[in-house]
């Protein structure tokens, strides 16, 4: 709550800076903005606390809004917002403002304004200055099929030119086709109440022996989705490999995904209750190595 609030509510300001004190039950976050108790705050606590410290018509960007739409990355230690850029204020402490004339249509997650992707993702890209963290967080809104490269290739033009040379480097280079593929299959699992599966595993026999890759693996009941199929990825005769061990084996390509996902989550439900009825494959999944070979 902000100060005004807690007068309005018959707190003086001399009751709060008390109850704000040392062994008191309540923490002061931010100038003017009052946590009413004494814990450490939580991240989505500490979002609020910056939307109340600067009003309205602020939108949070960068990890915070990327973690809000669903992507796994870890938060900074500063939340990140973009404001009307003729606003005048300073920011506190674990907060980085940024005055921006493009404020983006925030999109509401639990209530709290959040950037979209592109722009989320863009604007922690331009803080960063090592070409392989920046390469990391331009694939993650396309991983998790969030966008596009154009949509973000599109966003960057429009957005300020200061500092963006080493990302439109790396944008440039990227090849968003793999990175994009788990995006589509991310969203043909939203389709079929399937558990969620393991991502890229190398299967191998009881002697760690090679067999073939699995895009997704469902380990319990010994299930594999090949959705890449092609020559280089899960092609060849490795789906006879699999299947010779009794492997339940789902194969699509990427244009499938991306036409008929329905099809393929039908498919995907169908193999899994076969799966759950036979006996699971004496078969172990290990992670792929950067180079697809098994870790």
């Amino acid at each position: 709550m902000t100060l005004e609030q807690l007068r309005r509510a018959g707190v003086s300001n001399r009751r709060t800076r008390r109850l704000c004190g040392p062994g008191g039950p309540w923490r002061r976050l931010h100038p003017g903005v009052v946590l009413l108790r004494n814990t450490a705050p939580t991240r989505q606590q500490l979002l609020h606390a910056a939307l109340v410290r600067y009003g309205p018509g602020v939108v949070i960007t960068g990890a915070d809004a990327l973690q809000a739409h669903g992507v796994k990355c870890p938060a900074p230690d500063d939340i990140q917002l973009l404001v009307p850029d003729h606003c005048r204020v300073v920011a506190c402490e674990g907060i980085r403002l940024a005055r921006t004339a493009r404020l983006p249509e925030p999109v509401l997650v639990d209530g709290l304004p959040f950037a979209p992707p592109a722009r989320a993702t863009l604007d922690l890209a331009r803080s960063e200055p090592d070409p392989a963290r920046i390469h990391r967080l331009l694939t993650l809104p396309l991983y998790w099929g969030l966008c596009d490269r154009q949509e973000l290739l599109t966003e960057l033009e429009e957005g300020p030119q200061r500092g963006t040379a080493t990302v439109r480097k790396v944008l440039r280079e990227l090849d968003e086709g793999p990175i994009q593929a788990h995006g589509l299959a991310a969203r043909v699992l939203d389709l079929v109440p399937l558990p969620p599966p393991s991502w890229d595993l190398t299967i191998c026999d009881r002697r760690g022996r090679r067999l073939g890759e699995a895009d997704a693996w469902w380990d319990e009941i010994g299930l594999a989705w090949q959705y890449r199929c092609s020559p280089g990825h899960g092609g060849g005769f490795s789906h006879l490999a699999l299947a010779a061990t009794g492997i339940v084996l789902v194969r699509c390509t990427v244009r499938q995904l991306r036409q008929v996902p329905g099809q393929v989550a039908q498919e995907l439900a169908r193999a899994f209750g076969d799966a759950s009825r036979t006996p699971r494959p004496k078969v172990r999944a290990v992670p792929l190595t950067p180079t697809g070979d098994a870790a």
